[in-house]
């Protein structure tokens, strides 16, 4: 069964190793092969361990468990694109270990983000998702985001991908 509770330091190691295999799994075929072979999650873990040992700032990070064993991860804090945050919460990363995908995880974890936006008093939700990312377009619509209409181009490894901005109502 899924339980979902917030990050400690202690699951940081999975988080990461959850976070790499999700984005190798996810935009393979999409972003260049070059830039996820360089992902390596003790890296991002050490980054991760500096971030909450100094306290963090405004992220809720929420791991998904079953058994103990953590089978996802979201995080969630005031949208980067305003300049305090004001009432628009973000989903920055929801990913789910691809050997789970389809058992509840990712729809556990979208619920208690979703709780947690209102806990904050975020009005709305955005999030940013690859335009070619299929799997993840589904799911978001699944869950109640539409695209709003405003996109962005980010560059990995210089190649331009484009990127959705999807909104809902944190409800």
């Amino acid at each position: 069964m899924t339980v979902v509770r917030v990050m400690t330091r202690d699951d940081i190691d999975a988080v990461s190793a959850v976070r790499v295999r999700g984005w190798r799994t996810a935009y393979a075929g999409i972003v260049p092969q070059s830039y996820l072979d360089a992902m390596d999650a003790g890296a991002d873990a050490e980054r991760r361990k500096e971030w909450f040992d100094a306290g963090g700032d405004r992220v809720d990070n929420l791991v998904a468990t079953d058994g103990g064993e953590v089978t996802g991860w979201a995080a969630l804090g005031p949208y980067r694109g305003e300049p305090d945050g004001g009432e628009v919460g973000e989903l920055y990363a929801i990913y789910v270990h691809p050997d789970r995908i389809g058992r509840g995880a990712g729809r556990a974890l979208m619920d208690a983000v979703r709780a947690r936006a209102r806990e904050r008093g975020f009005r709305s939700l955005r999030l940013w998702v690859l335009a070619d990312n299929e799997r993840a377009l589904r799911f978001y619509d699944r869950c109640g985001f539409a695209p709003d209409g405003t996109d962005q181009i980010e560059t990995y490894d210089g190649v331009p991908l484009k990127e959705l901005r999807y909104a809902a109502d944190p409800a």
